[in-house]
């Protein structure tokens, strides 16, 4: 049997909102794509991190992609990568590893929505 993981991908439109009403449409949409960018080099670095056993590294690359993903309006990828912060500190192997599955879940599809545009609609394209 296999165990299909499926959760909720939270994406807080009105910050994507507020930020296309403070830049405008073109600049939004720069400044998004560079942060969703920002947030897959910073997805890769965590695993990488997880994959050489450096936690520290692992924890900063953790809560850099929590602030990111906060000022983008990823909610979702925000509160995991926290709790990856968490685990990595308190050094517990087995909640990290899960934390750190459910990262990578949950930023995939965090970004995939919002490149996909079937996220914010037709800020991103």
């Amino acid at each position: 049997m296999v165990l299909a993981m499926h959760e909720a991908v939270l994406v807080d439109t009105r910050r994507l909102g507020e930020i296309v009403d403070e830049l405008g449409e073109t600049a939004a949409q720069n400044i998004i794509c560079a942060a969703l960018e920002q947030l897959a080099a910073a997805l890769a670095d965590t695993r990488e991190a997880a994959m050489a056993g450096d936690t520290a590294r692992l924890a900063e690359r953790a809560e850099m992609l929590s602030r990111l993903a906060w000022q983008v309006g990823l909610t979702s990828l925000a509160g995991v990568a926290i709790d990856v912060v968490a685990c990595a500190e308190r050094r517990d192997a087995t909640g990290l590893a899960a934390t750190l599955a459910r990262l990578m879940r949950i930023g995939n599809r965090s970004l995939t929505e919002i490149w996909d545009g079937s996220g914010p609609g037709p800020l991103v394209s």
